[in-house]
């Protein structure tokens, strides 16, 4: 049922949108209720406003850490207007029903967030009287509102003055599972924040206590097959430039696969400052070139492996124009990203209704990655960092008795930051910008290899002059000789193997050129 508002508490520290609502309150005769900042802010733009110390009679205490903290206050909030025995209770100690909470919390993660907060400066910012209040408001849901956040202050205003001042059932329901939400994101901020942390000062990197939140953004189809369930959640605070932040532009509804392929080719393709593109499979880069346009590129990434591109992800770092999308279109594509489209080329893509457009903001991935990474096991999760390594040409060292010429350094750059992205163990044949096999996530690193030079075989592609790249270090030389034999001429790998000697004299013998790079990209 709707139920009127007549009594508000204000108590926020983001006070954006607060006078505006609270001058619809006012015109609906709510009386406002509020403390130091918030009061004064309301005050000056010409607002009746009661301060809580005077209504509670009490005044603030304690550098302001208790204010709201009285039986005035929370008897107004906790009574049941359902139960004759709480109606008798308030009314014998005089305590006014409070209808309407507004608080939002001191700002622990924007505190914490500074790199010289102190550990005083964060618990000084954990906030006591505001989640005491937003979790009596959203338990007694039935009889109070309660807001968290000033995004719905515009609805909330529309929804009073269509019922005269009142709010919903419904509506009230609604506020009260984002109030719980959002005290509960806020504990966890500062469980994260605490248990990184000892009294003597020593900080680690990972918790005690793990605790994350990510919030619903739509439910999936179906899982990885039509049996399992699945949904996907976005971060409550993602980070710029992730797939998380997509808007679809067309196409069917996004199946729990297309986003896990749709990720790997978005975290690939932003990696690369020069236009390309990328065509991911099972989550696996099968086609990855670089290009002076979005054509070019996705023209040398499909010459690649064509086959396996049929019904891949196709990402780009560009806009897209007519001309690409136009090829693109020849072939059946899942899902196409891209930070930007001409309108010609949406004009385009709407002639295949069925495919998935997404548009994503472009953010490179050494700016902008996930805080951490996290691998479902049974019962438990695995924690990592984001892997934003960026190859240093200068940490190179060149270990063979030829050293590779400039642009073969450049594509040794290049093939790197493909293997990255490829599931170990992964084996990659490039040149000139543009992937020509690629072998990955076999249980052999010699047969990955096999399977690169097979996969540039089909798609009638010499491996001539090449360039290969190994995402860990070869344990025997016979993973190095393969290579060679398929036509690599230099070849950048982690090295580190107790058989290292053993592998560099087999390249000195095949005449290639190898460099180590001292840092491996294992993906699982």
């Amino acid at each position: 049922m709707n139920r009127k508002i007549t009594r508000a508490l204000i108590s926020v520290s983001d006070k954006t949108g607060l006078v505006n609502f609270a001058k619809t309150l006012a015109k609906h005769g709510v009386e406002l209720l509020s403390t130091g900042g918030s009061a004064k802010t309301l005050r000056d733009a010409g607002l009746s406003v009661v301060d809580v110390g005077d209504y509670t009679g009490f005044p603030e205490m304690l550098d302001g850490r208790v204010k709201t903290l009285h039986p005035k206050v929370h008897g107004g909030i906790l009574a049941n207007r359902l139960l004759p025995a709480h109606m008798s209770a308030v009314e014998d100690a005089k305590i006014p029903l409070i209808d309407l909470v507004i608080v939002n919390l001191y700002p622990f993660r924007e505190t914490v967030a500074k790199p010289n907060c102190s550990l005083e400066d964060a618990i000084e910012n954990i906030d006591i009287g505001g989640p005491t209040m937003v979790r009596a408001a959203a338990k007694n849901w039935e009889g109070v509102a309660i807001v968290v956040d000033a995004g719905d202050y515009d609805c909330l205003a529309a929804e009073m003055n269509e019922h005269a001042g009142a709010l919903s059932r419904k509506t009230r329901f609604a506020l009260a599972k984002k109030a719980f939400s959002h005290t509960a994101s806020y504990d966890a901020a500062i469980s994260n924040y605490l248990t990184c942390r000892e009294i003597d000062g020593e900080v680690r990197a990972y918790p005690d206590v793990l605790t994350v939140q990510w919030r619903k953004a739509q439910d999936m189809r179906y899982g990885e097959n039509p049996h399992q369930s699945a949904a996907f959640y976005r971060d409550e605070a993602p980070a710029k430039g992730t797939l998380s932040g997509y808007a679809q532009l067309q196409g069917k509804e996004l199946s729990y696969n297309n986003v896990a392929d749709a990720d790997a080719a978005w975290e690939c393709v932003r990696s690369f400052d020069e236009t390309c593109c990328v065509i991911v499979k099972h989550a696996n880069p099968c086609g990855v070139a670089l290009g002076k346009t979005t054509l070019a590129a996705y023209q040398r990434a499909f010459a690649t492996d064509p086959t396996s591109a049929f019904g891949g992800i196709i990402a780009f770092n560009s806009v897209v124009d007519r001309p690409t999308l136009e090829e693109v279109s020849k072939q059946f594509v899942e899902v196409l990203i891209a930070p930007e489209y001409t309108p010609d080329a949406i004009e385009l893509a709407a002639k295949k209704a069925n495919v998935r457009v997404l548009k994503v903001s472009i953010e490179k991935l050494a700016k902008s990655a996930n805080a951490l990474e996290l691998k479902r096991v049974g019962g438990g999760v695995l924690a990592q960092s984001a892997d934003t390594h960026q190859l240093d040409s200068n940490a190179l060292k060149v270990v063979t008795a030829k050293a590779p010429s400039a642009e073969q350094l450049a594509d040794m750059q290049f093939v790197w930051n493909v293997a990255k992205f490829v599931k170990s163990n992964a084996i990659v044949f490039a040149k000139n910008g543009q992937t020509l096999g690629i072998g990955a996530g076999q249980m052999s690193r010699l047969d990955s290899a096999r399977i690169a030079k097979i996969k540039a075989e089909a798609a009638g592609l010499s491996l001539q002059g090449s360039v290969a790249a190994s995402d860990a270090f070869f344990p025997f030389r016979d993973g190095l000789d393969v290579l060679a034999d398929a036509g690599a001429v230099a070849v950048i790998q982690p090295g580190g193997s107790m058989r290292d000697e053993e592998v560099i004299n087999a390249a000195n013998e095949r005449g290639v050129a190898m460099v180590t790079t001292g840092v491996r990209h294992f993906r699982h």
